[in-house]
């Protein structure tokens, strides 16, 4: 008999961290996406940081609603599976990003 292949890639798809940025992030520009770079280091292959400028891609930025930016959302397949308004809070975002697909994929 063949082994057989999961029919379902979701296990090996990465997720998402869209990180939704507002019009006026020059300022900050250089240090935030040093510190975007380092989260992508941390997430390694579980989780694609993607950077959505509002300048370039305003209506994507204004369909996620948010009150505030810069946001970050994590999606994976099209599901919401975490969001912050803001900017984090220290060093601590890659575990909580990570503790939350692994909460995800024990529920799904």
């Amino acid at each position: 008999m063949f082994a057989s292949v999961p029919s379902s890639t979701q296990a090996t798809e990465p997720a998402v961290l869209l990180v939704l940025l507002p019009m006026a992030a020059g300022a900050t520009k250089p240090a935030f996406m040093a510190s975007l770079a380092r989260l992508q280091q941390q997430l390694g292959a579980a989780i694609r940081v993607l950077k959505i400028e509002e300048a370039s891609h305003p209506t994507v930025v204004h369909s996620f609603q948010t009150t505030e930016l810069p946001a970050f959302v994590l999606v994976r397949h099209g599901v919401e599976l975490w969001r912050q308004q803001g900017l984090p809070e220290g060093e601590t975002i890659a575990p909580l990003l990570l503790r939350q697909l692994r909460l995800a994929d024990k529920e799904g």
